[in-house]
């Protein structure tokens, strides 16, 4: 059963599990551009303390071996790396970023659903952790890479329906990273699959909105910081003798 009350922030431990597009490759100049590595830079200087942060993403993966691409896949699959991947780093907050490849192999929406469940599942039972899931992305052609090349924009938004109500149903944070796309593909790398530099900004901050949204807490140290200040305190006097003002133009009878 999901955890009814999850932890809200500040963090003190980010996990992000997911294919290629966490991982990053050589669409990219580095690790810094990738959005696990920019997701986790917002989220350190927001909550203004330190975040320790693990990268669980592989190229080429799955998330199970009940996947039809399965056998084609940079093994091993999301459930067979998650304890050593996942729970072994005792995270607060775990990013979950799959379903294009199995999209892309031609999984049902069913089928994959039963096997994310069964992911989410475990890493409920073994950590106190808040799951964000992260939507399909976008790509601007479908028809590379078999055997990858069966997905379509109309799949694609099936598989995003379904995991817009399964992280409603588990209490999850749902980042919808395809809206944010908006289906732009000068987002997409020339190997029309990968978000490129700019695209990966985008992808972090969708995914760091949502996250900030559902963890009030997450500004903790930024609200203590504020509540003392000379700013602060200018308003706070303002704002005193602009109500008493307005008590004593408008009197009580």
């Amino acid at each position: 059963m999901p955890h009814t009350d999850p932890p809200r922030g500040p963090f003190k431990s980010l996990v992000v599990l997911g294919e290629s597009t966490v991982e990053g490759g050589g669409w990219l100049s580095g690790p810094d551009e990738r959005y696990a590595n920019l997701l986790w830079h917002l989220l350190e200087h927001a909550q203004e303390q330190a975040l320790a942060y693990h990268n669980a993403g592989v190229g080429a993966s799955v998330i199970s071996p009940r996947s039809p691409g399965y056998e084609a896949s940079v093994k091993p699959s999301a459930s067979e790396r998650l304890d050593e991947e996942v729970i072994a780093h005792n995270p607060d907050l775990v990013v979950v970023a799959y379903g294009l490849n199995d999209m892309r192999a031609g999984m049902s929406v069913a089928d994959f659903k039963a096997e994310l469940v069964a992911v989410l599942d475990r890493i409920d039972e073994s950590t106190d952790a808040m799951m964000v899931i992260v939507n399909v992305y976008h790509q601007s052609a479908y028809c590379h890479y078999p055997p990858y090349d069966k997905g379509g924009v109309a799949v694609t938004d099936e598989y995003n329906r379904m995991l817009e109500q399964l992280a409603a149903e588990r209490g999850c944070v749902y980042a919808d990273i395809y809206s944010a796309e908006a289906q732009k593909d000068h987002l997409i790398h020339p190997d029309t699959v990968h978000a490129n530099k700019v695209g990966n900004m985008i992808l972090a901050n969708k995914v760091f909105e949502a996250i900030v949204l559902a963890s009030p807490g997450i500004t903790t140290n930024v609200a203590e910081r504020d509540a003392d200040t000379e700013w602060t305190r200018h308003i706070k006097d303002w704002q005193a003798e602009t109500v008493e003002k307005s008590h004593q133009s408008y009197p009580q009878e």
